[in-house]
């Protein structure tokens, strides 16, 4: 065997060993939490991995127990997240076609702010968010939540939306023009039908956002029948008292568990969305 060869063997065993360790390091506390949410008891810790005894006990608990409102706190961040999502993308959506699509003046100057304002991280502003929320009397509620996730939307999406926009061929605008189509007929019939791995994507990231997001829920929400799950989640553990960290780790698999099957099942549009254009030669 060459020297090349011998070379090549060791760089692609050394990449087999590296890729083994990450999916180790990134599944195994996955399987504790998982068996953690089995084990009976409330102690997290255990000797083995696996349960000597397995009990649904936990998940029960979750949806009987006067004590969390684990039931209520699921159905308010799932309509949180929904209309988060669904606004979130639409503005996204309308930002990024108008920034393709359309030249004006400012155009470059909205690009370059939005791309500054994308570099700070959304907790800067929280305090003046939570001041205007409370001169609108919007604090402990649920539209607060969505109308700032979804207004934050397209500083964190439009770049992407718009790169993705981009590859569009603008001949099938013109064309359209030329039938007679306006700029909404257009962006209806053709846009849209084209950017099916865009919205999945967008969609996505859109919901996964305000589904675990703790900071800003925590900071507007102050009653126990508003909370979200993450709120409601931290209030389980956030004492000596409240240490049940196997009812804790029922309510993550819960919580994982939508989103899991939802980037299993859109895996390949979410690929398209990040990789392929809409021109197919």
């Amino acid at each position: 065997m060459s020297g090349r060869k011998i070379r090549n063997a060791i760089r692609l065993g050394a990449s087999y060993i590296v890729l083994v360790m990450l999916s180790i390091a990134a599944v195994y506390p996955v399987l504790w939490v998982v068996f953690g949410s089995l084990r009976p008891g409330k102690s997290l810790y255990s000797k083995t991995l696996i349960p000597e005894k397995f009990t649904l006990d936990h998940y029960t608990e979750l949806f009987t127990s006067k004590t969390y409102l684990f039931g209520t706190w699921y159905l308010n961040t799932l309509k949180i997240a929904v209309f988060s999502m669904l606004l979130g993308v639409l503005l996204t959506l309308l930002t990024s076609y108008a920034l393709s699509r359309f030249r004006f003046r400012g155009r470059k100057t909205a690009l370059s702010g939005m791309l500054v304002l994308g570099m700070f991280p959304g907790f800067m502003s929280m305090i003046a968010i939570y001041l205007l929320l409370r001169e609108l009397q919007l604090l402990d509620t649920h539209i607060a939540l969505i109308i700032v996730y979804a207004a934050g939307a397209p500083l964190g999406g439009t770049f992407i939306a718009k790169g993705f926009l981009d590859t569009i061929p603008r001949s099938l605008d013109e064309a359209a023009r030329i039938d007679g189509a306006s700029n909404f007929l257009i962006f209806r019939r053709i846009i849209l039908p084209l950017s099916r791995p865009m919205l999945t994507y967008m969609a996505l990231t859109q919901f996964v956002g305000p589904w675990v997001d703790f900071i800003f829920a925590r900071l507007v929400l102050r009653t126990k029948e508003n909370w979200t799950l993450a709120v409601g989640m931290w209030d389980m553990v956030s004492s000596n008292q409240n240490s049940n960290f196997t009812l804790f780790a029922a309510g993550a698999v819960l919580i994982a568990l939508p989103i899991t099957i939802l980037f299993m099942f859109l895996q390949r549009l979410l690929v398209d969305g990040l990789t392929s254009g809409a021109s197919k030669g």
